[in-house]
């Protein structure tokens, strides 16, 4: 027999605790401390992705979990489930991935209906051009210095958008790479700095690439799946046309 919908959900994905808010809040009982969408949440914080208060979210006795295979580790998602929990992992690291685990956690996971944001955020990313033809560095973190490499959702949506990732093919995920090589005059055309999970700012990261444009962006925009998607396109692009004008 199918699973009923549940009445309750605890979310450990900033991303997923926006999506559901903006379609069912009354729905949400737990979120984690980095949930800051949208602002004013209500629900129990139980902690942070990596570091869920297991006997909180327990207490909580929430009908659904939802998590995400990179975000969440698997022995806190195996101890939610020891605690007799239903979770349910997600794993997107496409574009189209992002959609379609969107429309299984909240139709099949929730048992809600399709939100219309989650059609408009489609139709505006069905809409959007590859109107750049650029090479990008993308780090998210420094000291050490990390960037973007394969198989991430934000390399996704900047390839969409015409943004060729340089390290897109390497080896690793986030892998560590010496400023001197990630700097060097002509390795790529553009840097592109998200707000998260290194704040980059106007005064801390462009300085450290002075022969590359500098596109600070926000990071809900670039990593986030959710509502955010529908202006993300405009919202990247507008910095990235402002960079490299």
């Amino acid at each position: 027999m199918r699973d009923m919908p549940p009445r309750t959900v605890v979310s450990l994905v900033p991303s997923l605790t926006e999506a559901v808010a903006a379609t069912a809040p009354e729905l949400l009982v737990g979120v984690t401390d980095w949930c800051t969408h949208p602002p004013g949440l209500g629900a129990a914080r139980v902690r942070g992705t990596k570091n869920p208060d297991i006997a909180a979210i327990a207490a909580l006795a929430p009908g659904l979990v939802l998590a995400n295979e990179e975000e969440n580790r698997p022995q806190d998602l195996a101890a939610l489930r020891a605690a007799g929990l239903r979770v349910l992992v997600t794993e997107i690291r496409t574009l189209a991935q992002g959609f379609a685990e969107l429309h299984r956690v909240l139709t099949e996971g929730c048992g809600l209906p399709r939100p219309d944001w989650l059609d408009a955020a489609e139709a505006a990313w069905r809409q959007a051009r590859a109107e750049f033809d650029v090479r990008a560095v993308v780090p998210v973190w420094r000291r050490p210095w990390m960037v973007l490499g394969r198989d991430t959702f934000a390399g996704s949506l900047l390839a969409h958008l015409g943004v060729r990732n340089v390290y897109a093919a390497d080896a690793e995920r986030y892998p560590k790479v010496p400023l001197p090589r990630l700097a060097a005059p002509g390795h790529a055309d553009v840097v592109v700095l998200p707000d998260e999970p290194y704040r980059f700012t106007a005064e801390d990261g462009p300085e450290a690439f002075p022969a590359t444009p500098a596109a600070l962006v926000s990071g809900r925009h670039l990593t986030w799946y959710g509502p955010s998607l529908s202006e993300a396109p405009a919202v990247i692009g507008a910095a990235l046309r402002a960079a490299i004008r």
